[in-house]
């Protein structure tokens, strides 16, 4: 979720994070009383990162992305894994991100589409907000945070890098801004996160999102 991905030199989803509570300094942010289930803020997060995918022209797939290690082609790709690895994830399933399939063939947006479809289901299921998941035994609900962020901010790369406009959903970045900070700290350790990127006091909760994470709000083509 970032601009120096490394999934694999970690285990498991895009690990960022630190904290409590299950033996390997991982925060667990428990489900608030009163706060959307995973799947709910999934979805709304896929309703404003689909049209983006969609309106990726094919003359476009070779240009750069603020993730300076992707270009607009990877960085589908790579999305699309984070998708189908965190579906397992939901499932307490074993996953691989130190290898990522070729996904760019046939109708790659349909896929997509399918694939956030698939996610939403997995993270609906009975349970999987529940005890742990992932090879690092991460509190489920953080696991969930994780993609949720990459859906998000991997969203926003793609509509800057293609020109694109992208409005997140207030909620979905509610939910992520003080997972993401707490992440912040192993996720650059990692090589998960950049460095953070000083805003503006008064900044909007979507740039402080993207500054924390390495990225610039002001990036552009």
């Amino acid at each position: 979720m970032n601009t120096n991905e490394n999934e694999n030199e970690n285990e498991d989803e895009d690990e960022h994070t630190n904290g409590n509570g299950n033996g390997n300094g991982i925060p667990g942010i428990p489900r608030a009383s009163g706060a959307a289930p995973i799947s709910e803020l999934l979805a709304a997060a896929a309703a404003q990162a689909l049209p983006v995918v969609r309106g990726i022209g094919d003359d476009q797939l070779a240009d750069r992305t603020p993730c300076a290690e992707y270009d607009v082609r990877a960085l589908v790709n790579h999305l699309i894994h984070v998708l189908v690895n965190f579906q397992a994830l939901a499932a307490r399933k074993d996953v691989d991100f130190g290898t990522e399939p070729e996904y760019m063939v046939g109708d790659w947006r349909r896929r997509f589409g399918e694939e956030t479809g698939a996610l939403v289901t997995a993270w609906a299921a009975p349970g999987a907000e529940e005890g742990t998941a992932g090879a690092m035994n991460l509190p489920a609900r953080t696991v969930g945070h994780m993609v949720l962020g990459d859906l998000t901010v991997h969203a926003w790369d793609l509509a800057r890098a293609t020109g694109q406009g992208f409005a997140p959903e207030p909620s979905v970045i509610e939910e992520i801004l003080p997972a993401l900070a707490d992440m912040a700290p192993m996720a650059r350790a990692g090589g998960v996160f950049g460095e953070p990127v000083p805003v503006a006091a008064g900044a909007s909760a979507f740039d402080q999102v993207l500054a924390v994470t390495g990225r610039d709000p002001r990036w552009s083509r």
